[in-house]
């Protein structure tokens, strides 16, 4: 019986291909369970700190999403979302410690992102509609991975194709015509 040599295959590729694969996503209960880790870890954070809010916790889009109101927290968000993506990352890392899985949850605070959002959506559009008229591409400025996401969603409901390029915290998108 001939053997046939098998093809050697470094750690660097068996990451990446684990890395690519396409992940099953979370149950509602396990988003639920990041929900309620990440509102213990806030309202440690709040107690600390000794400030006042609320807690609201739901599940949008397949990630626990939070958002603390009521107080006056705009401190907390910084001069441009800076202390809210920190304090995002942050209660990410408590979440993560205490269940063993990355989370992806998203944190808002007295409304900055829902906000941010609404602003970047009309900002798409109308970077949609220069690139259909100018038939050349655009180059919006740096933004988050937040910020990215929603000028990508927007962009691909409008029926345009858009990238993202350059590395953090300088990478932005592209928006290229139809």
């Amino acid at each position: 019986m001939a053997k046939s040599k098998s093809p050697e295959v470094t750690v660097e590729e068996v990451v990446q291909e684990v890395a690519t694969e396409p992940k099953a996503p979370k149950s509602v209960a396990k988003l639920e369970e990041e929900g309620d880790i990440a509102a213990d870890y806030l309202e440690g954070l709040l107690d600390i700190a000794d400030l006042d809010g609320d807690i609201d916790i739901d599940v949008e889009n397949g990630r626990a999403s939070l958002a603390i109101v009521g107080g006056k927290l705009n401190h907390l968000v910084g001069d441009q979302g800076q202390v809210l993506d920190a304090l995002q990352e942050l209660t990410r890392l408590a979440v993560q410690t205490s269940t063993g899985d990355r989370s992806r949850l998203m944190l808002d605070i007295e409304g900055f992102r829902s906000g941010r959002k609404a602003e970047l959506k009309k900002l798409a559009e109308k970077m949609a509609e220069k690139a259909k008229t100018t038939g050349s591409s655009i180059k919006l400025e740096p933004m988050n991975a937040f910020e990215r996401k929603v000028i990508h969603d927007t962009i691909q409901d409008l029926g345009l194709t858009s990238e993202s390029d350059g590395e953090d915290p300088d990478r932005y998108v592209v928006i290229y015509p139809a």
